[in-house]
């Protein structure tokens, strides 16, 4: 079969090895309750409701695989999508090297979602999808910033710091996830791009530094990362306000 006619077949990687100390002490992030389900549920059902996405690969901390893997037989999910867990590594980067390599070889496009973006609408998964099997080698959603944005020289936490520059912010995105990529060219970029420190947490950071091109779509105010107490309060309101308006 010519690559032309080859059928698009897309999964979705959602690294969820971190621990998320910034929203206190207790479970791993990704399974931390929003609405009585664990927000790595949240996750991989915004990804399943796609229906371009056929197979979701979780990648769960080392020692937590089998607890993850049942942590989904326990929770409905589409039964048109298949689901994989993968033990992840020590770094973001790592552990979605680790679900790139756990995917069929059938598998032509990749989403990479954060499990910590509980609730971003299957309108938001699809416009990256559409664009990717378009041709984008790899695609983004964002936002424009609403806050103006200063560049300053580090200090010790604390301190003042001097402004250094004032970047223009109707040039600059807030982007979100999921982030989709042609599967080639994902893969490229792990396979060039080395390592260094804590790794990369931005896989189109990744291809950027390939010289491959990268496209923004829209992405959606809901599409927030649930880092902070804050922001599991929030999520908490979007998700008391979806379940009133949908009756799920």
């Amino acid at each position: 079969m010519s690559e032309e006619a080859r059928p698009h077949r897309t999964a979705a990687v959602i690294p969820a090895a971190g621990r998320g100390v910034r929203l206190g002490p207790g479970a791993p992030k990704a399974l931390r309750a929003l609405g009585g389900t664990p927000m790595l549920i949240h996750a991989v059902r915004a990804m399943a409701a796609s229906r371009a996405v056929s197979l979701v690969v979780v990648v769960a901390p080392p020692e937590g695989a089998p607890g993850v893997k049942n942590l989904l037989d326990d929770h409905a999910l589409p039964e048109r999508t298949d689901y994989l867990v993968v033990p992840g590594g020590e770094t973001r980067q790592e552990s979605v090297r680790r679900g790139i390599e756990a995917l069929p070889g059938d598998i032509t496009a990749v989403l990479v979602h954060d499990a910590a973006r509980p609730l971003v609408p299957v309108e938001t998964v699809d416009a990256v999808v559409e664009a990717v099997h378009a041709g984008a080698p790899a695609v983004v959603p964002g936002l424009p910033l609403a806050d103006t944005v200063k560049e300053v020289e580090p200090r010790e936490k604390g301190e003042p710091e001097p402004v250094v520059a004032t970047p223009e912010r109707s040039l600059l995105r807030a982007v979100q996830t999921p982030q989709g990529f042609d599967r080639e060219t994902l893969q490229r970029a792990h396979r060039t791009v080395e390592q260094v420190g804590e790794g990369a947490t931005d896989c189109a950071g990744m291809v950027e530094r390939l010289g491959a091109p990268v496209v923004i779509v829209p992405g959606h105010e809901e599409a927030f990362k649930v880092t902070r107490p804050l922001d599991l309060v929030l999520a908490e309101a979007v998700l008391a306000r979806r379940r009133a308006n949908d009756g799920f």
